[in-house]
């Protein structure tokens, strides 16, 4: 599991921690994810001021879900998220193609990302403002008792099913030859290019 982990010390000694996490499923090609994470910086450096004026000390966990499995320990819904100390900062979950190559379930058929709505307006990055207000809430006003009650009602959606399933098969069909025979198929330094050529390709080690 790919976790990230900033802390951010606003005062010494703290008086309090605020858990931010940032869950995606791509960072290099998927632009709502990366716009999200530069929403959180952004977001962050405006909120620091008050952050140090009430000794809060701010973790940050930046987290590539890569798995089923990871995403219902995470209770991962939609890609990508944010969460305030359990919160997720969106009040409701709508989604939409962002068109990426790597938001895909592995059929080249595309999943569904996160789209943001705030102030009766929808986003495809997260505002800037949204961050702010889900940050200085917390702050002010404590956990809410709805992120305890969401956090018991989880079921991974359908669409993160199909894009962990179709990732899985495809990493299975790029495979030229079983894991136990290329520990003795080739040499150390050519397994690169013997066992990890697609199928199409022809194995070379064979």
């Amino acid at each position: 599991m790919a976790v990230e982990t900033i802390v951010r010390t606003h005062a010494a000694p703290t008086s309090a921690r605020l858990r931010i996490e940032f869950l995606f499923l791509d960072l290099t090609s998927c632009t709502r994810c990366l716009g999200a994470d530069r929403s959180l910086e952004s977001a962050l450096d405006i909120v620091h001021e008050k952050l140090e004026a009430t000794g809060v000390e701010v973790e940050v966990d930046k987290i590539l879900v890569e798995s089923a499995e990871q995403a219902r320990a995470l209770r991962f819904v939609s890609s990508p998220t944010i969460r305030v100390d359990g919160r997720d900062v969106a009040l409701e979950l709508r989604e939409s193609s962002c068109g990426s190559e790597a938001c895909t379930d592995g059929c080249v058929d595309q999943i569904a990302c996160r789209v943001w709505v705030h102030r009766g307006r929808e986003y495809t990055e997260p505002p800037v403002a949204m961050i702010v207000d889900a940050i200085l809430e917390h702050v002010y006003s404590g956990p809410s008792p709805r992120a305890r009650v969401e956090a018991q009602l989880y079921e991974l959606p359908a669409n993160l099913a199909r894009f962990f399933s179709g990732r899985a098969a495809s990493a299975e069909e790029r495979a030229c030859c079983p894991p136990a025979e290329q520990q003795s198929c080739c040499d150390a330094d050519a397994k690169d290019g013997c066992c990890d050529a697609a199928p199409a390709e022809g194995c070379g080690c064979r």
